[in-house]
């Protein structure tokens, strides 16, 4: 008999708790809109293909196609 001594407040300090969680997540915003990120990774990006780089100055093959 003597634990429910320990356990209702217990009990009744992590409900507060997880109350003022709540409460805070709330007031933050957490919870306004709900829809939009669950869509957003369906929606495809933008593809904007990258410029073409210009070959390094060093790489480059002669005219002739003979090394020599």
């Amino acid at each position: 008999m003597s634990v429910v001594y320990v356990l209702v407040p217990l009990a009744l300090l992590i409900v507060a708790v997880a109350l003022g969680a709540f409460i805070h997540s709330v007031r933050k915003g957490q919870f306004d809109d709900l829809d939009t990120p669950a869509h957003r990774m369906l929606i495809d990006d933008e593809f904007q293909p990258a410029p073409p780089t210009p070959p390094e100055s060093g790489t480059r093959e002669r005219p002739g196609g003979s090394s020599s």
